[in-house]
C-alpha cells in the first residue's frame, strides 16, 4: 500500500501544484436522518459542476459517525463513482481516516483501493 505523492498520476499532481479547491464533501441525510443516496450524488455533482479541484470525503464533521455504522466504504465509494462520471477532468480525491492504528491503517487501505489519492488523518483516536 506504499502510496507515495510521486506514485500519483501526473495529472492529478498537476491539480495539486497549481492549486484547487479541495472541499470538504458533507454527509446527505433524509428527514428520518438516514443516509440518502440520491441528495448525496447531487452534492458531489455540486462540487464538481462548481469548479472544485477534488473532494475530501469522510473528513467532515458530518461524516465521523459513517464508521459507526458501517457506511465509511459506501460512502467513499459513491462519491468516488459519483466524481468519475460527473467529469473527465483530474480530480484529487482525498480519503478522511480515523481511529488508532489498525483502523486507520484499514481505512487508507480501503481508500487506496476505490483510488482516493490521500488522506487526512484525524488524531483525536491518540488522546
Amino acid at each position: 500500500m506504499a502510496l507515495r505523492w510521486n506514485d500519483l498520476p501526473a495529472e492529478v499532481l498537476t491539480v495539486l501544484r497549481k492549486g484547487a479547491v479541495i472541499p470538504a464533501h458533507p454527509l446527505a441525510l433524509d428527514a428520518s436522518r438516514k443516509f440518502d443516496e440520491r441528495r448525496q450524488r447531487a452534492l458531489t455533482r455540486y462540487y464538481v459542476d462548481a469548479g472544485s479541484g477534488g473532494l475530501a470525503v469522510g473528513v467532515h464533521t458530518t461524516q465521523f459517525a459513517i464508521r459507526e455504522v458501517g457506511l465509511y466504504e459506501p460512502v467513499l465509494s459513491l462519491a468516488m463513482k459519483t466524481a468519475r462520471e460527473a467529469t473527465k477532468k483530474p480530480l484529487v480525491m482525498i480519503a478522511g481516516l480515523a481511529g488508532k492504528t489498525q483502523q486507520a491503517v484499514k481505512e487508507a487501505q480501503t481508500a487506496v483501493g476505490l483510488g482516493y489519492h490521500a488522506g487526512l488523518l484525524s488524531l483525536a483516536a491518540m488522546k
